[in-house]
């Protein structure tokens, strides 16, 4: 049985927003994290958490929240969130990006920490990824998401932009060149293997939106959920995980 598989046993201790095939994946890992936990109140840190999408579920579920963002206004928006939710002392906001991270946060002080859409845009991510680890307590978990480069390529293909794609695929961080808004992106291999080099062991590695961009809105809107549900069932499976356009590394410093 499968982590997706078990999350179906913990629905009622977690009540997560509504799923979409962007987070229903993401969250199903999440939800398995917490119910291993029990009743614990853990300490997470959300690196590039924005607007609060999953800090404030979290609070709410009873865990203590730092969001670090460089966005002042998605800080200004997650302290209206938060107070609206009734959570506004459990979330901590703190204005810094993923290139100062290791300045911002304490050692081993983290039971579980989310880094979604970052790795892909800072300067280094190897730094980034040490902060992680150091920040994280023994036995404390990470989720980590980026941008996949097969999908980049198959999606710049298939809407015509063939040069695009041929650099995409031959260039060594995987982008387009200096107009490309991502500074690399990466395959299931390449991403477990910064983390591992950073102390992390990798569990899972689980594609988000694996086939949801590909299809008619048509599709898409009208059956939402049976999307959602064929994201998961395929979310683990190469090599549909690993055409997704993100991927989603759930790791664990070791005790």
């Amino acid at each position: 049985m499968t982590r997706l598989d078990r999350v179906e046993q913990t629905r009622g201790r977690f009540a997560e927003p509504p799923l979409t095939p962007r987070t229903a994946v993401i969250w199903s890992v999440l939800r398995a994290e917490l119910d291993r936990r029990g009743d614990a109140e853990l300490t997470v840190l959300d690196v590039g958490g924005g607007t609060g999408g999953f800090a404030v579920p979290l609070a709410r579920a009873g865990h203590r929240v730092t969001v670090v963002d460089a966005s002042p206004d998605a800080l200004a928006a997650l302290t209206r969130r938060a107070a609206e939710a009734g959570v506004a002392d459990r979330i901590a906001a703190v204005q810094g990006d993923g290139d100062a991270l290791a300045g911002l946060v304490e050692p081993a002080g983290v039971d579980l920490v989310l880094c979604h859409a970052v790795l892909e845009v800072v300067d280094d991510p190897t730094p980034v990824v040490a902060a992680l680890a150091t920040a994280l307590r023994p036995g404390g978990a990470a989720s980590v998401l980026v941008a996949g480069r097969a999908a980049a390529v198959l999606g710049r293909a298939m809407n015509g932009h063939l040069d695009v794609a041929t650099t995409l695929a031959a260039d060594p961080a995987g982008t387009a060149g200096p107009r490309d808004t991502l500074r690399r992106r990466y395959d299931a291999p390449g991403a477990a293997a910064l983390l591992g080099a950073a102390g992390l062991v990798v569990e899972e590695i689980h594609g988000v939106r694996v086939l949801a961009d590909l299809l008619p809105a048509a599709v898409a809107d009208g059956q939402s959920a049976a999307v959602v549900e064929l994201e998961r069932a395929l979310a683990a499976q190469p090599p549909y995980r690993d055409l997704a356009a993100q991927l989603h590394l759930f790791a664990r410093r070791p005790a």
